[in-house]
């Protein structure tokens, strides 16, 4: 009787131990397979992140619109768009094409264009560098006193013919459709042969201008 009782307290002694140690053993099992999941899904996570900055990183650029004054002897001389890393060929292309008196051989074709730049067809026979100088960019200045700040008259836009004194924006139009239509300024004198420029104007703006 004794035996017995003893026996029957160690098999329940046995089968507690054995509850508990496949409870902590199945504990154990699940929140190793938890941190799995989690890793592989952390890992999920950063290839992705990864993948959108591949193809962030290799999406296509695209490239920025500029604009660039056309002038001279060409059919459309104007304001025209261009994309960066086009060249003056192409912008010559926007404007019609060179004139039957266009000089083309005074032109760098393969040149990039850039923004407020300025291209000059001359025409043949032309004097003078306006084609070489023209076709760079900032070249036009505003202001007076020194020869680096006057403005040119053959590639200034409207708003800079405007800081001219007495030049309005009726004379700056004026002034742009003169240049449109005779080609550049040979003299600082020849602004006089503007509509609506006479002596008097030209006397107070003639030591702020140049060609």
């Amino acid at each position: 009787m004794f035996l017995s009782l003893k026996n029957y307290k160690w098999h329940i002694f046995a089968g507690v131990t054995a509850i508990v140690v496949i409870f902590f053993s199945w504990t154990f099992f699940n929140q190793e397979e938890e941190q799995g999941e989690d890793l592989f899904a952390d890992l999920s996570k950063t290839e992705d992140i990864q993948s959108q900055v591949e193809e962030v990183s290799h999406a296509p650029v695209e490239p920025q619109e500029v604009k660039v004054d056309v002038k001279g002897a060409v059919l459309s001389p104007g304001l025209y768009s261009a994309l960066q890393g086009e060249r003056v060929y192409d912008l010559i292309q926007k404007a019609g094409g060179f004139t039957e008196e266009a000089d083309g051989n005074r032109v760098n074709l393969a040149q990039i264009v850039e923004d407020q730049m300025v291209i000059y067809v001359p025409v043949i026979g032309e004097e003078g560098d306006n084609a070489l100088e023209q076709n760079s960019v900032g070249n036009s200045s505003t202001g007076g006193g020194e020869e680096g700040q006057k403005v040119n008259l053959n590639n200034a836009d409207e708003n800079e013919l405007q800081t001219l004194p007495g030049i309005g924006p009726s004379k700056a139009e004026a002034i742009i459709q003169y240049r449109s239509e005779n080609g550049p300024f040979q003299s600082i004198e020849d602004l006089k042969n503007v509509s609506g420029i006479g002596e008097k104007t030209f006397e107070k703006l003639k030591e702020n201008i140049a060609i």
